[in-house]
Order: C-alpha cells, then sequence, then structure tokens
C-alpha cells in the first residue's frame, strides 16, 4: 500500500471514531437533558383512590424547604419521582461523556497529525525541487 493510501485510511478511520465520539456525546447530552427533565418540571400523580392526579412541584424548584418535606404527611407526590432514578441517568451519563470525549479527540486529533504530517512532506518536496533548481543552475 502506498503512503497516500495508507494515509487517507488513516483519516477515514479516524474520522470514523471521531463520529463515535460525536454520537456518545450526544447520548450523553440526551441523558443530561433527561435528568433535567426529571429534576426541573412539575409532574403528576395518580392517587389510588381518586380519578384526579395531584399537582406536583419539580423536585428542586420547590416552595417548600426541599421536595422530600410530603413524605411524613403521606404525601403522593414523594414517590412518583425519586431520587435514585434521576442520580441513576445522571450517573450513567458520565462514562458515557468520557468515553465520547476521549473518541472524539483521538479522532479528531489523529486527523490534525495526518494533515501536519501531509503538508510537512510536502514542504520537504518544494525544497528539494528547489534546491535542485539551485544545485542545476549553479553548474
Amino acid at each position: 500500500m502506498r503512503s497516500r493510501e495508507y494515509d487517507l485510511d488513516f483519516r477515514d478511520r479516524a474520522g470514523r471514531t471521531r463520529a463515535w465520539g460525536i454520537g456518545l456525546l450526544s447520548l450523553a447530552t440526551l441523558l443530561w437533558a433527561w435528568c433535567a427533565v426529571l429534576l426541573l418540571t412539575p409532574y403528576e400523580a395518580d392517587r389510588n383512590d381518586d380519578a384526579y392526579p395531584v399537582e406536583c412541584e419539580s423536585r428542586l424548584l420547590t416552595d417548600r424547604g426541599t421536595a422530600n418535606e410530603g413524605v411524613r404527611s403521606g404525601d403522593y407526590c414523594a414517590d412518583e419521582r425519586d431520587w435514585p432514578e434521576a442520580l441513576a441517568v445522571l450517573g450513567l451519563s458520565v462514562p458515557v461523556s468520557v468515553v465520547g470525549v476521549a473518541l472524539f479527540t483521538t479522532g479528531t486529533l489523529s486527523r490534525r497529525m495526518s494533515a501536519h504530517a501531509e503538508a510537512m512532506r510536502e514542504l520537504d518536496r518544494i525544497a528539494d525541487a528547489k534546491e535542485a533548481r539551485d544545485a542545476a543552475a549553479s553548474r
């Protein structure tokens, strides 16, 4: 395989690696958005004995001290959206983000290094051609 073909193949693989990184970062963004929805939006909780659901404040933005104050008084909202679900989504986003950043960085850096090596080869070729012209002119 010639060096140009190898370089193009290397850049294609680097592009695929970068694309996987972008995909994983997009997935991590969706997980962060889902966590934000769970924590910041109001919701409804169904009561067992009533046809009308209870309107609940968001888990973080509440007028009371905490969203868990209603647990002692039998509030239906406290059990509907619990913290472990939001923390599990947030915890899942961390390794996905780390792997996505690593793949994106590796792919981008590989492509840039390949472009740099190609530019250096081109500069060496130009310098060699100039030296050959100068040597021929001085004879």
